[in-house]
């Protein structure tokens, strides 16, 4: 299958694998920003095969690991209101908040429902014109298009019970405070090339120039992922702070202009909390004024929340990159995804999960 199957050619990444190895000369610190990168090196055994020098530390690109407990918090108080159907992904529904998460609150009685997008939810209201469809939109920049659209949408067929919670965060401000914290030492990016293909590569650059750290865009497939690391390390071993698209089949530097028009028609950039990391500024997406009668926070009056996750998830340690998942003293105890004690243990994208469903426990250098 074109696009696919000549990225997951064995002899490619041997090849790649070589390549990486007559490279690099000292210790690099690499972060792949996505959790879907973080599993497909993982399932992949990709980390395996790198050199010892090269160290891939995972990041925050979890959009439902990084979700605050305070907006799960809210969103089960909306669900509990009569006549409101609480529409969600699948994973979202299996996330902790302080006290339950979505999937406790649909056993106490909750209309709460998964779907596959936006405009499925959309066409619950649709058709359940005597109830409130509120869609819990949590993501990145990838998905937001889509949730803006069915606002768009909503408006343009006068749906009037339609509505969102919008838990959207921002991947180049979540970059810097990275890079900002003491505590982390990363020296160069793999940046999510499904982000990419939205907004472009423009918005790296100055990060790149300011950091003076390298960063390379590339894709999830295994010869992707080598051909980012590789770039990345080429880079650093020549003392470069730039942007290199190694996606270029789907990332454009202008990114998808379209996509990126109908997102900000609905959408302004705002500050945004984090679960585990923090409030980090213009990092989130709230609707706009225009569209305030589909903001699900202002229809139902719902006070804001805030509240901090168990002392004893380190959830926040894992998503800066600080920690690994094996390093929690909890990690397959008392945490494990029928149990979780936080999110990077129920997403599909969580880097707990990756470690615990492909038996990933790396032996510390120290």
């Amino acid at each position: 299958m074109k696009y696919l199957d000549e990225y997951r050619n064995k002899r490619q990444v041997q090849i790649l694998v070589e390549k990486i190895s007559k490279t690099v000369t000292r210790d690099w610190n690499i972060m792949e920003i996505c959790g879907g990168q973080t599993h497909g090196l993982l399932k992949n055994g990709l980390i395996e095969l790198l050199p010892d020098e090269v160290i891939m530390i995972h990041g925050p690109g979890c959009p439902v690991c990084v979700t605050p407990t305070g907006m799960i918090d809210k969103a089960i108080q909306i669900a509990f209101l009569p006549g409101v159907i609480l529409c969600s992904y699948g994973d979202m529904v299996r996330v902790p908040g302080s006290q339950e998460s979505l999937q406790k609150a649909k056993a106490q009685g909750a209309d709460v429902r998964m779907v596959y997008s936006p405009l499925d939810a959309l066409s619950l209201a649709q058709k359940n014109k005597d109830k409130q469809i509120v869609f819990f939109a949590v993501g990145f920049e990838t998905t937001a298009p889509a949730n803006a659209l069915s606002v768009i949408q909503a408006k343009k067929k006068g749906i009037e019970n339609f509505s969102i919670i919008s838990s959207y965060v921002l991947v180049p401000p979540a970059i810097e405070a990275i890079l900002r914290d003491e505590e982390t030492h990363v020296q160069g990016f793999l940046a999510a090339g499904h982000v990419c293909s939205v907004m472009g590569t423009d918005e790296y650059d100055p990060i790149a120039q300011k950091f003076q750290v390298p960063i390379a865009v590339t894709g999830f497939e295994p010869v992707d992922l080598l051909n980012g690391i590789l770039k990345t390390l080429t880079m650093l071993e020549k003392k470069e702070s730039r942007v290199d698209n190694q996606y270029g089949r789907v990332v454009r530097k202008e990114g998808n202009l379209q996509a990126k028009q109908i997102m900000f028609e609905v959408f302004e950039n705002c500050d945004r909390e984090w679960r585990g990391i923090g409030i980090i500024q213009g990092s989130g997406l709230r609707i706009r004024k225009e569209y305030d009668h589909f903001n699900a926070e202002k229809r139902f009056e719902i006070d804001s929340v805030r509240t901090g996750m168990p002392n004893e998830c380190m959830a926040g340690m894992i998503l800066k990159g600080i920690n690994k998942p094996n390093q929690c003293p909890h990690f397959k105890i008392r945490c494990s995804p029928e149990n979780p004690m936080g999110a990077p243990m129920v997403s599909s994208e969580g880097a707990c999960a990756a470690y615990y469903h492909y038996g990933y426990e790396p032996v510390s250098k120290d």
